[in-house]
């Protein structure tokens, strides 16, 4: 669409898209999606938890956290001996603004 049709088309800020297509690539996997809509349907931060919601072994739940991590999508706070994990809100904020803009 050209600017002459639309003159809003100057004022948005461009997308960050190399950050778009890795939160994209982070939720490709059924079990990551799983993941982060367990992760926001508890609101609070979460430790062993996780894996007894999934059909999956620890190593392949940490290896799925690991991506979402990565993403930035899901942050970890180490408690003890244990690791918590728990959406980053912003993330997910601005992740749901750049679908919008699609």
């Amino acid at each position: 669409m050209s600017t002459a049709l639309n003159p809003q088309a100057t004022l948005a800020a461009p997308m960050d898209s190399e950050r778009f297509a890795a939160i994209c690539r982070a939720l490709s996997h059924p079990a990551r999606v799983r993941i982060v809509d367990h992760l926001r349907t508890m609101q609070q931060c979460i430790c062993g938890q996780i894996v007894e919601v999934l059909p999956l072994a620890q190593s392949t739940v940490s290896q799925h956290l690991k991506i979402l991590k990565a993403s930035g999508l899901v942050k970890g706070t180490i408690e003890g001996p244990r690791t918590c994990y728990c959406l980053d809100g912003g993330v997910l904020a601005q992740f749901k603004d750049m679908v919008k803009r699609l």
